[in-house]
């Protein structure tokens, strides 16, 4: 079942971080205050951490950093304020997100790119997957049309011409290995690698679990003209806010370039 704010322990826990927040009088608004970025724990915290700690003082910015393990409570926490920015996402998903949520967050500068893979414990290549097989896949909407679109560019299945950003199982059209589909939550399709055949796994999801998308996926994304690139995020309005402004051009500096390359290794790719 597709569910683009499914509710789980994760986002019951962040939520009530997000309340803390706001109950301890936490003001993301105020530009004279810290900056707090909601981000996923890898490579997004990571990357904001390593800023933190040997970039913003220079700039003179206080910066915070606030994990979330999910895709949801990052967005809703930057339009109630409990945070001022976030770090996680690509525009689809944005797009997706403001369109089912009245929620107007807007980019400010893309950051790097986590390619998609497809990943199994049980086969060395995509072709050996016999007939019949089961392949988890995110169950968002846009992570789930990319991870169809992934496996369509490898010639798995085949995809209804011009299916867009919200592709579902029922827009395949040819089907040769007869693949059955387990949707779940995206930060589950790395643990369901066990339980099934393959799993089409997020980057970042990926990187978290021991995984090295470099080397380990049976098929990745290409990074030639990606529109998934993840980028900082604010709420409307708040692009000229002189903490963002300065955060976004640490997070394109060279020494951040360097960083990304030196510690993913090819898993997580600069877009700047």
């Amino acid at each position: 079942m597709r569910n683009t704010a499914k509710i789980t322990t994760a986002v019951l826990a962040a939520g009530a971080l997000t309340l803390g927040l706001t109950a301890c009088g936490a003001d993301s608004s105020s530009t004279d205050g810290p900056l707090i970025v909601a981000a996923s724990p890898v490579p997004h915290a990571e990357i904001l951490t390593y800023v933190k700690d040997n970039l913003a003082k220079k700039e003179g910015l206080d910066l915070q950093v606030k994990e979330f393990t999910d895709y949801v409570t990052p967005n809703t926490a930057t339009q109630d304020g409990s945070v001022g920015a976030n770090y996680f996402q690509n525009k689809p998903y944005l797009d997706d997100f403001n369109k089912k949520n009245g929620t107007d967050i807007v980019p400010v500068v893309t950051v790097h790119l986590e390619p998609l893979g497809l990943y199994s414990h049980k086969v060395k290549k995509a072709d050996d997957l016999k007939s019949g097989a089961t392949v988890a896949i995110p169950n968002d909407t846009v992570n789930e049309a990319r991870a169809l679109k992934l496996l369509a560019a490898d010639g798995l299945i085949t995809l209804k011409a011009g299916v867009g950003n919200e592709a579902t199982p029922s827009d395949i059209t040819k089907n040769p290995k007869n693949l059955k589909f387990k949707e779940l939550e995206a930060a589950q399709t790395p643990r369901s690698l066990d339980d099934v055949d393959a799993a089409v796994v997020n980057g970042n999801y990926a990187i978290e679990s021991d995984l090295e998308p470099s080397k380990d996926a049976l098929i990745l994304e290409s990074p030639k003209n990606n529109p998934y690139g993840n980028f900082l995020a604010v709420k409307k309005g708040n692009e000229d806010d002189p903490r963002v402004k300065k955060l976004a051009k640490l997070l394109t500096s060279p020494e951040v370039k360097k960083f990304i390359q030196d510690k993913y290794a090819g898993s997580v790719l600069a877009s700047f």
